[in-house]
């Protein structure tokens, strides 16, 4: 089925599913963070993945900002699962931000990124022995009870004060989203029901190792609507045998605008209606937390690929030299996308971008139009700052892309591509002699 896309979108209208500040130069390419996105992809290769260092940073502000303005006592702590690069962590970090982890790499990631232990939060349903006890030794200030074994665990870990706990309960929300992004309706894998919160509330209460701060709540990703997070907020609230609190996070979820279709709430709107429900349900003195993720860190990059093949026919298929190894998006959630060669912006004939893996569900976006696209042309995809790096992989021996920052006419890579030799690395053989010439040092 079609996508609701213009036949002949304009260069205008393209430029606003990029980075803010993106325009044309005057030869007519698009230009991300002062940087020509074809120079980019000419001096590191493609695919690569672009950040706009200053949009980022724009978007962490905009964030503190709007909660100082609706609800002073809080924080945002970036979801890093969607980003995990020590670099953007670093950069939110700088600005204020608090890191949210989902297990040991992405704690030893923030660590790296100099982010405050005391603002690290630690999430997952089933934390290890492992993780929980890094998270103790790293000092980290909240650990979220995924269920009742977690209790088993830290209780056991903790040997010096009381660790700082919130619990992560059910609150029976629908959310208007992929399955796979729903977390907060009936029988999620995540949190705790209603009784078996009681029961953990109770637990920590009694603990003389953990202290129970508050509550926390997540009801899904890729929302486009605030209204199931005041539904959240309001089954918060109500929640039996738990009482009332000095910490709530509310998690995180916003959407973000993928397509000329999509629309969102702006993180201004999405804060203030957040806010107005804690403000009618939750303590006015209550500390919150909430945990941008895809709507902080979404919408502040674009993948660049490079045009390997052309095949006309029934569809036009423009096959580039990326695909599911670094944007899983489309076959995991079925997320759609919008793409243009980088110096010929808008319009043009209906293409399918199609991937080089072996698969045929290798597919980025059906539908697409794309100017007379020719192999050795750029492809800029925009909007793939969340979950692209997070989910890249090594299908078909694929090298990880490279992550590229540019600010104010500057480009430096921050991750660099991955190299033949970083794909044995791991072995415990020895490499035949034939390998050698495409390994360089393995050092």
């Amino acid at each position: 089925m079609p996508i609701d896309r213009p036949d002949h979108a304009t260069a205008d209208e393209l430029l606003e599913l990029f980075p803010d500040g993106s325009h044309l130069d005057r030869q007519g390419r698009i230009t991300v963070g002062g940087c020509s996105l074809a120079e980019v992809a000419d001096r590191f290769g493609t695919p690569a993945l672009v950040v706009d260092e200053a949009a980022l940073r724009g978007r962490a502000r905009a964030y503190r900002q709007a909660l100082a303005a609706h609800w002073p006592n809080s924080q945002a702590v970036f979801a890093s699962k969607s980003f995990p690069c020590t670099e953007v962590v670093r950069t939110l970090v700088e600005e204020g931000l608090g890191v949210d982890v989902a297990g040991g790499g992405e704690l030893v990631t923030a660590l790296a990124a100099g982010a405050d232990p005391a603002h690290i939060v630690l999430h997952g349903n089933a934390k290890t022995d492992e993780e929980l006890a890094m998270a103790v030794a790293a000092g980290v200030g909240t650990v979220v009870i995924d269920n009742l074994h977690d209790l088993d665990r830290l209780e056991k870990l903790v040997t010096d004060g009381r660790q700082a706990v919130l619990l992560r309960v059910v609150p029976e929300v629908d959310a208007d989203t992929h399955a796979a992004m729903m977390t907060g309706h009936r029988g999620t894998k995540f949190g705790l029901t209603a009784d078996r919160a009681a029961e953990a509330a109770d637990r920590v209460r009694r603990s003389s190792r953990l202290r129970l701060d508050g509550l926390h709540v997540h009801v899904g990703s890729q929302l486009m609507d605030t209204a199931p997070f005041r539904r959240a907020v309001e089954a918060l609230a109500a929640l039996p045998g738990l009482g009332r609190h000095t910490v709530y996070d509310l998690g995180g979820g916003l959407g973000v605008r993928y397509t000329h279709a999509d629309r969102a709430p702006d993180i201004g709107a999405y804060v203030r209606d957040l806010t107005d429900a804690a403000r009618e349900h939750l303590p006015h003195d209550a500390r919150l937390i909430i945990e941008p993720g895809r709507s902080l860190v979404g919408p502040t990059a674009v993948t660049l690929y490079r045009v390997v093949t052309v095949k006309p026919g029934e569809r036009t298929l423009v096959a580039v030299d990326g695909g599911m190894a670094d944007n899983l998006e489309p076959m995991l959630y079925g997320q759609r996308f919008e793409a243009t060669l980088v110096d010929r912006v808008g319009g043009g004939e209906r293409c399918d971008l199609v991937g080089r893996h072996c698969e045929q569900g290798d597919t980025l976006i059906r539908d697409v139009p794309l100017r007379d696209p020719r192999p050795g042309d750029v492809v800029a995809v925009p909007a793939t700052g969340a979950y692209c790096h997070s989910l890249a992989n090594n299908y078909n021996g694929a090298r990880r892309p490279p992550v590229v920052f540019c600010r104010d006419g500057r480009a430096r890579a921050v991750v660099r591509r991955e190299s033949y030799a970083d794909l044995l690395r791991r072995d415990a053989g020895t490499a035949h002699p034939r390998a050698l010439p495409f390994l360089g040092s393995r050092t």
